[in-house]
């Protein structure tokens, strides 16, 4: 099918299988990092990042008996602690829900779908306090794509990702947009039209 340039190039970066072996790697890299499944909550952020943690949390379920998700799996809503309310206002608030032993003095793996600039990450770290102290905190990503605007580094990521600031990096989950997994890097169409036309 020819690329719509009226819609901005895109191509995929990672196919279902390509993510699916990314998880696998990163609950490995997540239980060798703990050194074992004690005392680990692993807390996705909406959207895309709990069910990304709820996969993670089989993973290392499979590989580690001792791990049970029902204990060791949360979600934590950070719309509230956004540093762009006031500019992109409208965002529905989804529910925070954390494991019945809290996250007080554990070892908390963060997980999100694309890392950018860190403001998300600072949110995130800005509601776990009001949840208690936990031992240390870990991210964990499925693409990092780079331009931080904040001192933060993700621990485990799937892939890392060259990227302009113009492009945009899109995760797809099937049990989130009821298609294949996969991950899009598209440039929008006036970029497009500014390189064919010689423009800077």
């Amino acid at each position: 099918m020819p690329t719509d340039v009226s819609a901005g190039a895109h191509r995929v970066i990672l196919e279902s299988a390509d993510i699916e072996r990314a998880l696998t790697r990163i609950a490995h890299e997540i239980l060798e990092a703990n050194k074992g499944s004690e005392n680990l909550v692993l807390l996705g952020i909406p959207r895309r990042g709990f069910p990304l943690a709820q996969r993670l949390a089989d993973k290392i379920a499979q590989t580690d008996s001792g791990f049970n998700p029902a204990f060791s799996l949360g979600q934590l809503d950070i719309t509230m602690y956004r540093d762009d309310l006031l500019s992109k206002p409208g965002r529905t608030p989804e529910p925070t829900r954390l494991p019945a032993a809290g996250v007080e003095g554990r070892t908390v793996v963060l997980v999100d779908d694309v890392l950018f600039s860190g403001r998300t990450i600072r949110a995130a770290l800005d509601a776990l306090k009001d949840y208690g102290r936990p031992g240390a905190v870990r991210l964990a990503v499925l693409v990092d794509r780079g331009h931080r605007q904040l001192p933060i580094r993700a621990d485990h990521v799937g892939k890392n990702l060259p990227t302009n600031t113009h492009e945009s990096v899109k995760v797809l989950l099937s049990s989130i947009d009821g298609e294949d997994d996969k991950v899009i890097i598209s440039q929008p169409a006036h970029s497009i039209t500014s390189a064919q036309e010689g423009g800077e």
